[in-house]
């Protein structure tokens, strides 16, 4: 997604904005191709994933509830988004740099082999562990965890992707379990 400034405004927004008027309850709307609560959300949340950040809205869509249903949708995301976001900066922001170094060398080696960085990372892997858990949501998971099984990484390799790593402590719910 691209993002621009609304207007003369200092608000960002993102280049295309989702227009709400299908959303909301259809017994009070015009229209019998509006959306209820659960298909809303999903198209909401939908487009939030992919950058959405601009929602037109009027109390006259739907009497009011088109406002009502996007306002409870971007705040459940939101929501959800933000524990998200404060968990992820709680592990990994105080190694950032250090990380860096990690995915460039997993980059580089991913080159020459020419096979995806998520196929050298679980090859890696597969050499510490004798079968790692791969959360798999798509088909593209499925073949990155497969190309990994194939690939054998040399112990130069091997020895280049752990030069720099450190160690982290633990944090959220492993810190708790610990």
């Amino acid at each position: 997604m691209e993002y621009t400034k609304l207007g003369n405004s200092d608000v960002t927004v993102s280049r295309i904005c989702m227009g709400c008027m299908g959303f909301g309850d259809a017994t009070k709307g015009h229209h019998s191709w509006i959306l209820d609560a659960d298909q809303s959300r999903e198209i909401i949340k939908y487009g939030f994933e992919h950058g959405i950040t601009f929602y037109d809205t009027a109390i006259g869509y739907a009497e009011g509830t088109s406002e009502e249903y996007v306002g409870r949708a971007l705040r459940s995301i939101a929501s959800k988004r933000l524990t998200e976001d404060q968990v992820a900066h709680s592990k990994y922001d105080a190694t950032e740099a250090q990380d860096d170094v990690i995915i460039e060398r997993v980059a580089e080696v991913a080159a020459k082999r020419g096979t995806s960085m998520t196929a050298v990372s679980l090859a890696w892997l597969l050499t510490k562990v004798t079968a790692p858990v791969v959360g798999m949501t798509k088909p593209h998971h499925v073949d990155g965890a497969l190309d990994a099984v194939a690939l054998k990484l040399t112990d130069e390799e091997i020895a280049y992707l752990e030069e720099s790593y450190v160690p982290r402590r633990l944090v959220g719910v492993m810190a708790f379990n610990h």
